[in-house]
């Protein structure tokens, strides 16, 4: 049975600068504003629209050592994202992993990301509320990163 679990995260960025720094432009800002966690983002194959792999090195350190994800689907004018990991990663427990992130527009201004992550465990495994609230927290700590990286550097 997939575990899906759903995230907001506010942000005072307006939503069509923080889409283009956080998806469009992460494979450059990710590593420069996480360099102990992710040291690098390459593309494999494809022109960055759907179906496109990338493969995403980690840091020493880190759980694992990379993974590597296509892209499902990404809409420029409605800030959506959508990638499967099909390598790497806890896909020794999983049977997929895929993430939907959509970006909306505030009133005032800013934006909220909404993220939502499922998970598809390998027969009978299990995921802890423990994992989850990890996940969360780094997903919620990458975000913020971004955020706090585009305050810094308006012009970015």
């Amino acid at each position: 049975m997939a575990i899906t679990y759903d995230m907001e995260i506010p942000s005072s960025i307006p939503a069509d600068k923080m889409f283009k720094a956080f998806i469009l432009d992460g494979d450059t800002i990710l590593p420069k504003v996480l360099p102990h966690a992710i040291t690098s983002v390459q593309t494999l194959e494809g022109d960055g629209g759907a179906g496109t792999i990338k493969l995403t090195t980690f840091g020493e350190g880190s759980m694992h050592k990379s993974v590597t994800h296509r892209i499902d689907g990404l809409d420029k004018e409605n800030f959506t994202y959508s990638y499967t990991i099909i390598e790497g990663g806890a896909l020794d427990v999983f049977e997929s992993i895929s993430y939907h992130i959509k970006i909306v527009a505030t009133p005032d201004g800013g934006c909220i990301c909404k993220n939502r992550s499922i998970y598809q465990p390998k027969g009978d495994a299990q995921v802890s509320e423990e994992e989850i609230r990890t996940g969360k927290e780094r997903a919620s700590g990458i975000f913020k990163k971004v955020e706090a990286y585009l305050l810094g550097n308006p012009d970015a």
